[in-house]
């Protein structure tokens, strides 16, 4: 049983009315909440993405937020070091930063090539390979085009040309999700699967024809309330034996979400990201931004515990189990011009950092056939950077929201440092 009540955010999966009355205020761009961090001097204020509030009831949310001001970690860096940055230039981390950050720059140089990574998204995204082309081109990372064989999108049911309607919420979701895939394994494929709707049944159905496509690394930014369903959509969409599904934990702090509570998934928790004068020059902590938002983490209330993870807190499944970087002020450079004027912007959110968990798979190599990769973090622990500062709640059993060393709710086994840790 779990031993504590994870706290809810209106507007997930199964909303109601009032629920669906804030989503008709998002859209219409009334009523949602912009935050700031309060330790910069210049203060960064963000909002969620539009697709952060289902339109309607039985919907999943993504997990990204778009920061709309504010000196970002990103530019603090450029001028310490007496760069004066543009305004027509990126404001969050790149490629180089995020390699930097994770130990990746040699692997991102040479690995990945071959290897199919899938970003499971809903609705169509019309602009979403001119403006990863824009992202690429940018950073100067090898064009990835349909023309060229690198870049797919298809529909739920594998249709190149019957695909869902457009939706700008979800394309702004898309954009983090390529260019994340972009920035840290520049030389694998990139799949887009497009689901006719952010549901369970259509989602689920879409990771189920990324595999049958022969992507080997899958990447999920979504999420809603557990449910006594799930461990039928455990079966029915996520026991994929062989490939590297990634879930993103949450961006509301204590409380378990599916499909990242799946067993058979890696659940990605979020991190703030900064630069220090340390010898990995970088430093961690857990992403909080107020009571109500921060990485997700959380004891499972229905899915059962897998064999490799060992925590005595939770009986059940914990999350996460490994992390990156989410804080919106700490963020990710991304580019997108569908619904929103064409322009760079920085996003945060575990949305960011699922994406470049699955490219870090992809980067460490093809799975073994019959092993669930998810355990690949527990066999490798001394492999990860462990962050041992912050927390995203108070919890009784203390390890479910705050960092400690070793393994914790939050941030689970720590973040990436190199490619071994994603290995049998």
């Amino acid at each position: 049983m779990r031993t504590n009540s994870p706290h809810r955010r209106p507007g997930w999966r199964r909303v109601g009315t009032a629920g669906l009355a804030t989503a008709a205020l998002a859209l219409a761009g009334l009523g949602t909440a912009v935050h700031a961090d309060a330790t910069t001097s210049s203060k960064v204020t963000w909002t969620a993405t539009p697709c952060a509030t289902p339109k309607k009831a039985g919907e999943l949310a993504c997990d990204s937020l778009r920061v709309t001001g504010g000196t970002t970690a990103f530019q603090k860096a450029q001028q310490a070091r007496g760069v004066t940055p543009k305004a027509t230039t990126p404001t969050g981390y790149g490629p180089s930063d995020l390699r930097s950050a994770y130990g990746l720059t040699a692997a991102a140089a040479s690995g990945g090539t071959g290897a199919t990574v899938a970003i499971v998204d809903a609705y169509n995204d019309p602009n979403a390979e001119s403006d990863l082309a824009t992202y690429r081109s940018y950073y100067g990372l090898p064009a990835c085009t349909t023309a060229n064989g690198c870049f797919k999108k298809v529909s739920q049911t594998g249709s190149t040309t019957s695909l869902p309607s457009s939706d700008a919420g979800w394309s702004e979701e898309i954009s983090l999700d390529l260019d994340m895939v972009s920035a840290i394994a520049p030389n694998a494929h990139i799949l887009l699967v497009e689901a006719t709707s952010p549901t369970m049944a259509n989602l689920g159905k879409s990771v189920n024809e990324a595999v049958a496509l022969g992507a080997k690394f899958v990447s999920n930014s979504y999420g809603g309330s557990e449910s006594s369903s799930d461990t039928s959509y455990d079966s029915s969409y996520f026991n994929h034996p062989g490939v590297a599904i990634t879930v993103s934990a949450g961006d509301s702090g204590y409380g378990a979400e599916y499909p990242a509570a799946s067993k058979y998934v890696t659940s990605v928790g979020g991190t703030a990201l900064s630069t220090a004068s340390n010898a990995r020059g970088w430093t961690e902590s857990v992403w909080k931004t107020s009571s109500t938002e921060g990485t997700g983490s959380g004891c499972s209330a229905y899915d059962a515990k897998p064999s490799w993870q060992t925590d005595t807190g939770c009986t059940k499944r914990m999350i996460s189990d490994v992390s990156a970087v989410a804080d919106p002020a700490t963020g990710v450079s991304v580019y997108d011009s569908y619904g929103i004027t064409a322009d760079w912007y920085t996003f945060g959110g575990t949305s960011a950092a699922a994406p470049i968990i699955a490219s870090v798979y992809a980067l460490a190599g093809t799975p073994g056939s019959s092993d669930y990769p998810a355990q690949y973090p527990y066999k490798h622990t001394s492999a990860l950077n462990d962050v041992t500062s912050g927390n995203n709640g108070t919890c009784t059993t203390s390890y479910f929201c705050t960092a400690r060393s070793g393994y914790d709710g939050p941030t689970g086994w720590g973040t990436p440092e190199g490619v071994s840790a994603f290995t049998s």
